[in-house]
C-alpha cells in the first residue's frame, strides 16, 4: 500500500453513513483548553471523510500550524495561508494546498496569523472575515473542518462565526465538565448575535486510558451531562497517534492498524450519520 493511500477499509467501514446527499458543511473543531487533541481530531477525520469521496477542506486557524505539519505542508506551502486571507491579502482559493490525501486540501497556518487578532480589530466585520472569504472560495467543498487554536478570542469567534456545527474535543482529566461549560455559553452568545444556526454537533472523549478510574468517572459525568451529545467512541491514549506528526502524516495513514487509527476511523462514521440526520 503506498502512503498516499487509505485501506480499502476504510471505505467499507463508514461509506453507507456518506451517503446522504447534504449542502456543504462546515464544522469547527475546538476548545479553549490546550492538548485536548483538537489538531489530531481535525487532521484524522478529515482524512477518514476524504477516504469516502468527499472533497474537504481543513483550515488551520492555530499559529502554531500543528494541523499544517501534520499534513506534510512544509514552510515553503504556507507563502499564503489563513493570516493573508483573514486580513483581506489574498483570496481563500490562492491558500489551498492539496495533501498527500487524496481528495483532502487544506489552507495553512503561518507564525504571522498571531498578529491577526491585533490587526483585525479595526477591520469593518471582524468577526465574519472567515465566513465571507469561505463564501467565495470553497464552494467545491463538501466538508469544511476547521482547527480552533486553544483560545476563545477573535480567531476562534471567525469559525464559530463561520461554522454550522462544533465539535468539542474533551480530555478526560479533572474539571473537564467545567471547561466545556464556557464554550458552550460562547457557543450560546455566538448564535443570538452573530450565527443563528450555529450548533453543537458533538463531543468527543480524547485521551482516555480504560485503566484509569478518574477517565471513567469523568466519562460517566460528561455522558450523564451531555447525554446523546457525545458520541459513543472515545479517542483513546495511544503511542502511535503521537508519533504520527512527526512524520507528517495523519495517524490513519501512519499506521492504520493501531487502535487509535480505528478510534480516529469510528468517530467518522458517528459523525457521518449525525450529518444525514441534518440533510433528512
Amino acid at each position: 500500500m503506498s502512503h498516499l493511500e487509505l485501506p480499502n477499509t476504510i471505505v467499507a467501514d463508514v461509506i453507507n453513513a456518506s451517503k446522504a446527499p447534504h449542502s456543504q458543511r462546515i464544522i469547527a473543531i475546538s476548545n479553549q483548553k490546550g492538548g485536548v487533541g483538537k489538531t489530531t481530531t481535525a487532521v484524522n477525520l478529515a482524512t477518514a471523510i476524504a477516504a469516502v469521496d468527499k472533497k474537504v477542506l481543513v483550515i488551520d486557524m492555530d499559529p502554531q500550524g500543528n494541523a499544517s505539519t501534520s499534513l506534510g505542508i512544509d514552510q515553503k506551502q504556507r507563502a499564503v495561508n489563513t493570516y493573508h486571507v483573514l486580513v483581506g491579502d489574498a483570496p481563500l482559493a490562492s491558500a489551498i494546498v492539496p495533501t498527500a490525501v487524496p481528495g483532502l486540501s487544506v489552507v495553512p497556518s503561518g507564525v504571522d496569523l498571531a498578529a491577526a487578532e491585533l490587526e483585525l480589530i479595526d477591520i469593518e466585520e471582524r468577526h465574519a472575515r472567515l465566513r465571507n472569504a469561505l463564501t467565495e472560495g470553497a464552494k467545491d467543498f463538501d466538508y469544511i473542518l476547521i482547527d480552533c487554536p486553544p483560545s476563545l478570542g477573535l480567531l476562534t469567534l471567525n469559525a464559530l462565526v463561520a461554522a454550522h456545527a462544533v465539535m468539542v474535543p474533551l480530555q478526560a482529566e479533572f474539571l473537564a465538565l467545567e471547561g466545556i461549560s464556557h464554550l458552550a455559553k460562547t457557543i450560546e452568545r455566538i448564535r443570538k448575535t452573530f450565527n443563528p444556526t450555529l450548533e453543537l454537533q458533538g463531543i468527543v472523549l480524547t485521551m482516555v486510558d480504560t485503566r484509569n478510574k478518574l477517565s471513567e468517572m469523568v466519562e460517566s459525568d460528561v455522558r450523564g451531562y451531555y447525554g446523546t451529545k457525545v458520541y459513543k467512541t472515545t479517542i483513546p491514549r495511544n503511542v502511535r497517534i503521537s508519533e504520527a506528526p512527526s512524520y507528517g502524516k495523519p495517524v490513519l495513514l501512519y499506521d492504520f492498524g493501531s487502535k487509535g487509527a480505528r478510534a480516529y476511523l469510528d468517530l467518522a462514521g458517528e459523525v457521518l450519520k449525525r450529518e444525514q440526520g441534518v440533510a433528512a
